[in-house]
């Protein structure tokens, strides 16, 4: 007779990244100002927004879970005395501890306060990830196909990665530079890019680094951008005819008017997959059914294996970790979920268009 292992399961803490996201859960938070929104969430206590469940990898394993909610915005994250934003995120890591989590993902900016999560694993006793890790797979791997899509062969691409010299942007520059014609590291600083570049010098290919954005934009064929800026930074103006931009970071970094004045370039959002079995996450984040964020789906991974233990932690990520939970993924039956774009499906139509211009712009 075969016995069935318990449920392993999980939680993951995310948080609204401006006051008007509050309306999503509640609609009354839609008529009062902003700054009054930010004031009541400093004195509210972190909480379950929903349950998870429906999750059934491909190999028959099951797990559930819950959303636990952060009550800080981005900017009151970043811009907080950071002991006392990360004893907002503790808070709502005990949270998921009380509800029968084993293992919590940190969403968002709850992943970059505190060291990568490294003290937020501290203060708990369940295992920690920020799901950085499947992040960066996806991001590469959509950003690849997408190029692929609209004619472009990544092979003899020169691509970018913004942001290089963080966590998640080193290690997609690490994915990226064995698959590309040359790569542009770029960023603020000038010595931890130069760091990276060093060490990707055994791949043999031509890197670059910059603290120009701008001038990294206007000369390379594919775009990863994984900062931590709180506001748009990429334009319409700055973007090369035909480029492919998958934009990891959250808020995001391309500003919403590229997609209103650039319809020869295609934006990807980084890190959406379809959820294996018939999820329900009794929340509206803006995805459609069966569908997360792949930090989201991260977590889930480790849940549905088992594997209850610290993960993507830290300032630097391991490129090996990456492709484990790339593995991982496929065996439970996680996979892209096609292209996303502002809330929107990507269509082939779009796709085509943007092959097509590209083309006439020869």
């Amino acid at each position: 007779m075969k016995v069935s292992r318990p449920v392993t399961k999980f939680a993951f803490i995310i948080h609204p990244l401006t006051a008007r996201d509050i309306a999503r859960k509640y609609r009354w938070a839609a008529w009062l100002p902003a700054g009054l929104i930010e004031w009541l969430l400093t004195r509210t206590s972190a909480q379950e927004v929903s349950e998870i469940t429906g999750i059934r990898s491909t190999t028959g394993a099951e797990t559930t879970g819950w959303f636990v909610g952060c009550p800080l915005t981005a900017q009151q994250l970043v811009n907080a005395n950071p002991q006392q934003a990360i004893a907002k995120i503790i808070e709502s890591g005990r949270g998921a501890e009380q509800l029968g989590a084993q293992i919590v993902g940190l969403g968002a900016f709850t992943a970059v306060v505190g060291n990568g999560g490294t003290e937020v694993a501290e203060a708990l006793d369940i295992a920690v990830t920020t799901g950085n890790s499947y992040t960066v797979f996806t991001a590469v791997e959509g950003v690849l196909e997408a190029a692929r899509q609209v004619g472009i062969e990544p092979g003899q691409a020169q691509a970018a990665v913004l942001g290089a010299s963080g966590s998640i942007g080193r290690v997609c520059a690490h994915l990226l530079a064995p698959q590309v014609g040359s790569l542009v590291l770029a960023g603020r600083r000038y010595e931890p890019l130069e760091q990276v570049a060093a060490e990707l010098a055994e791949h043999d290919k031509a890197i670059d680094v910059t603290t120009d954005i701008g001038e990294a934009l206007a000369r390379t064929d594919l775009v990863v951008t994984v900062t931590s800026a709180v506001e748009a930074i990429i334009h319409p103006e700055m973007l090369k005819p035909g480029a492919v931009i998958c934009d990891v970071a959250r808020p995001r970094d391309v500003s919403r008017a590229v997609a209103n004045k650039r319809k020869d370039v295609l934006v990807i959002e980084g890190g959406v997959v379809k959820v294996p079995g018939k999820v329900q996450f009794n929340f509206d984040f803006g995805f459609p059914p069966q569908t997360a964020y792949a930090c989201m789906a991260e977590t889930m991974i480790l849940a549905l294996e088992d594997r209850c233990e610290n993960f993507s932690l830290g300032k630097k990520l391991q490129p090996d970790k990456v492709r484990e939970i790339g593995r991982l993924a496929k065996k439970h039956g996680f996979q892209l979920a096609g292209f996303r774009s502002f809330e929107h499906v990507v269509s082939q139509e779009q796709i085509q268009r943007v092959r097509d211009l590209t083309q006439r712009s020869k």
